[in-house]
Formats: C-alpha cells, sequence, structure tokens
C-alpha cells in the first residue's frame, strides 16, 4: 500500500479547535489577516475538544470588592506555591480583556443578575464568587461563538486530521511542521509551517474514570515528549470530586457534575447516607478539589459506598424546582441515566479530570523549540499542584489569545518555511504503520490493564510501592502493544488503528506521570502521597521536570521563583481596623 506524503504548506498552523486553538487563530487572524492560517483538529470543528465541555463556568475579577490581586493568591495558594507566578498574574490580569471580548466582540451570552451586571457563581477554592457563566453549559456557549467567528474569516481547516508527530529541520534546531493522518482515507499528510501552536488538550483519559471524550488522548504532550521538549509538573493530576457513576455499561460514566452543584450547598453523602465532608476540611464540601476527591476516596476505601461503589451527591434540599431552574443541563444528564439530581441522589466518585503539567512554556506562548508555541491544557505552570475550578478555560482563552498574537508578530518578524528532516519524516511515517506489520490483537484488555494500573497505582492516593509497581506494569502495555496490530486494509476511518495510537501516546504520558510522582516525595495538591504526606518546605519549592532523552526519562528539579509573592506572604492590602 501506498505511503505516499501528501504536502501542504501554511503561514500558522493551530492543532486543536478548543479554547485555546480558536482564539489563537481568530488574534492571528486579526493581527496579519494576509496570513495563511490552518486549524487541523482530530474531530470537527466546534463539535469536539473538551472546552465545549465546560459547564461550570470562567473565573474573572469583575464584581465590586473583588480584584486581581486577589484572583491571584487565591490561584498561587490552590497551586500550593508551585505556579509559575508571572504565568498566573498574566491569566488573572488577561482574563477581565478576554471575558469583555468574549461578550462584546463575539457575542456570547453570561448570565446576569436582576441589575444587568454579570452574575458570577461560586466554586470551591475561591474567596470570591467569580465564575462568570452561561447556566451549567458555559463551554458550548463560548465554542459556539468562537467557531462561528472561525468560519466566517475564511481561516483553512483540515477536519478529521490527527497530528502524530512534530517534524524538526535537519539540524534539530528549530520545527519544520507536523505530520498528520488524514482520517478519512488513512493517508499522510505534512503540513510544512512557519509557526505551530501546540493546543491540543491533556485529556487524562488513562483512568479508569475521566471526564474528556474518549478521543482525547493527551497527543500533543506525547508528541511534545518524542520532540524533546520538557515537561513540568505531570505528576499533577487532577481529579474531579463529582463525576457521574452510572455503572461500568456506559460512557456516560466519569462525565461532570459541576463544582457549582456543591458550591450551591450540594451535599455528599457516603453509602450509609451520612454527610462526611466536614471530618476532612472546615470547608466542607466547598474545599478544594484535591481535598474532596481524596476524602470521597477514602471513604470508598473504607466500604462506606453507594451500590456501585461511589458516593451520593444530593441537592433535594436546595428545593427541587431551583435545583431544576440553576442546573438545567445536569438535570437532564442525570435523568438520562436514571438518577433524579432535583429530589432524588445520584451516584458520583471522583474522576481524572485535568493535567496541571505540560509544555514549559513562555507567557508570550514560546517553547524551547524554535517555531512551536503552546497554549491551554498542553502545558504546564500555570495551575502548579492544583487548578481552580473556572481557571481552566480562562487558562485557554487567555493564552490562546496570547499565542495568536505572538505568532502573528514571530511570523511577520522572522518567520520562514523551513525544509523538513526527510529522514525523520520517513522514519516517523514508519513507526505510524508499525500496527499493521503485527498480528491483530486485543487492545480493549490493553485499554482495561491501562486503566486499572492508572487508578489504582497513580491515582489520588499514592505510594512507592504502588508508583514502580505502575511502572512495570506500564513498561509491560508498552511491549504488550508493540506486539499487537491491527488489521490492514481498508485505512480510511479505521478506528482500531487509531485506538492503538491512541494507546501508545497515553501509555508515554502515562509513564511520565508515574516518573513524576515517584520523584516528587511530598504531598502537594493533586499529589498525595501517603508515605510522604507532609507538604515540606515551601520557601524551597521545586517543581519537576521530565524530559525523554535517547529515549529514556529524565528527571530535573528546578527551584520555583516567587517572583511576586512569597510564602506566607500576601499582596493584598491588611484591611482597615475597626473604629
Amino acid at each position: 500500500m501506498s505511503t505516499a506524503i501528501q504536502r501542504l504548506q501554511t503561514d500558522i498552523l493551530i492543532l486543536g479547535s478548543g479554547g485555546a486553538g480558536l482564539f489563537a487563530a481568530l488574534h492571528a487572524h486579526q493581527q496579519a489577516n494576509d496570513s495563511h492560517i490552518t486549524v487541523a483538529v482530530k474531530g470537527l470543528l466546534g463539535k469536539c475538544g473538551c472546552t465545549r465541555m465546560v459547564q461550570g463556568g470562567y473565573n474573572v475579577a469583575l464584581a465590586p470588592g473583588d480584584s486581581v490581586e486577589r484572583h491571584f493568591m487565591d490561584t498561587i495558594e490552590g497551586s500550593k506555591w508551585l505556579s509559575d507566578q508571572d504565568l498566573a498574574w498574566t491569566l488573572v490580569t488577561k482574563a477581565i480583556e478576554r471575558v469583555h471580548e468574549l461578550e462584546n466582540e463575539l457575542g456570547c451570552f453570561f448570565d446576569r443578575n436582576p441589575d444587568g451586571t454579570v452574575h458570577q457563581k461560586a466554586f470551591a477554592g475561591q474567596t470570591f464568587d467569580r465564575t462568570v457563566h452561561k447556566g451549567d453549559l458555559t463551554g458550548i456557549e463560548i465554542i459556539n461563538r468562537l467557531s462561528e467567528q472561525v468560519w466566517s474569516r475564511g481561516i483553512h481547516r483540515l477536519e478529521e486530521h490527527r497530528a502524530v508527530s512534530l517534524i524538526k529541520t535537519a539540524d534539530g534546531q528549530a520545527l519544520a511542521g507536523v505530520l498528520m493522518i488524514n482520517i478519512h482515507d488513512g493517508g499522510f499528510v505534512f503540513v510544512q509551517a512557519k509557526a505551530v501552536l501546540l493546543a491540543t488538550g491533556g485529556g487524562p483519559t488513562m483512568y479508569k474514570y475521566h471526564t474528556p471524550s474518549g478521543d482525547k488522548t493527551s497527543d500533543g504532550l506525547a508528541m511534545a515528549l518524542r520532540a524533546g521538549l520538557p515537561l513540568r509538573d505531570m505528576e499533577m493530576v487532577q481529579f474531579h470530586p463529582t463525576g457521574l457513576l452510572a455503572g461500568n455499561g456506559t460512557r456516560m460514566t466519569g462525565t461532570v457534575l459541576e463544582e457549582g452543584l456543591r458550591g450551591a450547598g450540594g451535599h455528599l453523602l457516603n453509602g450509609e447516607q451520612q454527610r462526611f465532608m466536614d471530618q476532612y476540611d472546615p470547608r466542607g464540601e466547598r474545599a478544594t478539589r484535591d481535598i474532596v476527591s481524596r476524602s470521597i476516596y477514602t471513604e470508598m476505601r473504607a466500604g462506606r459506598t453507594s451500590p456501585n461503589g461511589g458516593v451520593y451527591l444530593k441537592m433535594e434540599h436546595l428545593g427541587p424546582e431551583n435545583v431544576r431552574q440553576q442546573f438545567k443541563g445536569m438535570v437532564e444528564r442525570c435523568g438520562d441515566c436514571g438518577f433524579d439530581l432535583a429530589a432524588g441522589l445520584v451516584e458520583v466518585v471522583p474522576t481524572a479530570h485535568y493535567l496541571m503539567g505540560g509544555v514549559v512554556f513562555d507567557a508570550d506562548c514560546r517553547t524551547g523549540l524554535t517555531g512551536l508555541f503552546a497554549a491551554g491544557e498542553d502545558t504546564g505552570g500555570v495551575h502548579g499542584a492544583n487548578r481552580l475550578g473556572g481557571n481552566g478555560v480562562a487558562n485557554s482563552t487567555v493564552f490562546g489569545g496570547i499565542a495568536g498574537d505572538s505568532m502573528a508578530e514571530w511570523v511577520a518578524r522572522e518567520g520562514v518555511l523551513r525544509p523538513p528532516d526527510e529522514a525523520a519524516l520517513a522514519a516517523s511515517v514508519a513507526e505510524q504503520l508499525v500496527p499493521f506489520a503485527q498480528p491483530p490483537g486485543d487492545l480493549e484488555a490493553i485499554r482495561e490493564a491501562l486503566f486499572d494500573c492508572m487508578w489504582q497505582d497513580v491515582g489520588i492516593l499514592r505510594d512507592a510501592t504502588g508508583l514502580r509497581r505502575a511502572l512495570a506494569t506500564l513498561d509491560g502495555l508498552d511491549a504488550a502493544l508493540a506486539r499487537t496490530g491491527v488489521q490492514d486494509g481498508d485505512r480510511g476511518f479505521n478506528l482500531s488503528w487509531h485506538d492503538w495510537l491512541n494507546l501508545r501516546n497515553l501509555i508515554a504520558v502515562s509513564r511520565v506521570i508515574a516518573t513524576a510522582a515517584l520523584a516528587r516525595e511530598d504531598s502537594r495538591g493533586a499529589h498525595f502521597r501517603e508515605d510522604h504526606p507532609e507538604t515540606g518546605d515551601l520557601p524551597s519549592s521545586t517543581y519537576i521536570v521530565v524530559t525523554q532523552r535517547q529515549g529514556e526519562l529524565a528527571i530535573d528539579r528546578e527551584p520555583v521563583r516567587f517572583t511576586r509573592v512569597a510564602p506566607g506572604q500576601t499582596i493584598l492590602e491588611a484591611a482597615p481596623a475597626s473604629p
């Protein structure tokens, strides 16, 4: 079968069509509307990605009594002092500009108070109710408006094109373009670009319970890893405390029941229908996601579970009609699975939700590889050890816009089409075809083994024994996948082939997560070591960087730079003394 490579050229190539990718496309077009801009997406533009799935909302300091300084301190304290403070400051300051852009330029309709001001609701871990939203379907509102603008502006699209490899120049000093698979016909496409944005989203779908759709398989992180780019904070995997638990026979299990339910006063009950959060944290159900997830997991491990092995979420005491009105999408989602959120009990379980870690990048979204930019969940440093609910979509849209501006300026100043390393391009094509040379096997068994490994040994509670066991298991799964093939023939929409590629990426990124988790011998935010439960000395905090060198994972530790505020200090002004 022919392995001819179709060749395309563009000025700016954007991988991903979530909040980061689409904002980057719009900003690049605004800066340089004569540039050839292409958005490549694994699925269909506007219909895939994690931003579309955002329910809760968008953190931004808009209201009287709130401030960017307060939002910044909440973010830094939530990060357990591991955030890059300059990135966090960019997030909280630019979020104001970006939310006005969403409303006034792009046409997003967010919920409002009776006086006409934007309504902001409570999210856990924050000292102010600052989460802007559109009911509980905020992501759909944002992506629909962004997609409309991209469609209307002549920005080029490569839909159902899967990026598989970052191809460098022959000297390895710069990025030449990206190798893709056209999912329609299974053919290879090399897109040569002056600048490339990595905005594919993370997607911790290597866990038994996870929130992202199954097409989110950490592709961008795996490509960055293979290209030798450093990844930071990869041990920090956020579990959302309340994933719908509808049994093993449905993909609805793991999907998020949004944090606003707890923010509004929802109660968590164990299998004995007793509230338990007050035993773990004085904030109860409004504690941060890491604490609530660990508390639920502790109840589960003690056997105090609901019929499907989780716990219950109860909203009835807030008034069934009020719940139906305030959380229409959530009520309907639960109803589809046989649960009555407004007047009954819903089974929930902690579910892998977000990777705080990712590619090391600068505030202008440049990475260490010339020509490659990154934004959104593919990046690390903004959230540190724990992301506040509502900071995720803010992160994507803020840095997506910055990336679009930066790429347009950079391309105008020094962007050129660089010839690819043809040997590397041919080698990458051969790597993607490996499964066709092996006898077909049971990919589902490998996937289930990966789920169990990551949930049991690299999940909410960790220790050295489990992490070492996980690394050995992952090595075995990697070897098993290499021996397992898929049926050759028509490669168009060959889902088994793409399942194989998905698993390759998930196993690679899982090894990075487990390696970083074993290296961090303290407990911080989303990373909890039962054999090292102490947080350690905050002023001497370091973050962990993992880089792949000659096929092996290398670990470096970098000191956190407290560029704006040090542990134990605050940038907030003290409240005036009472007279």
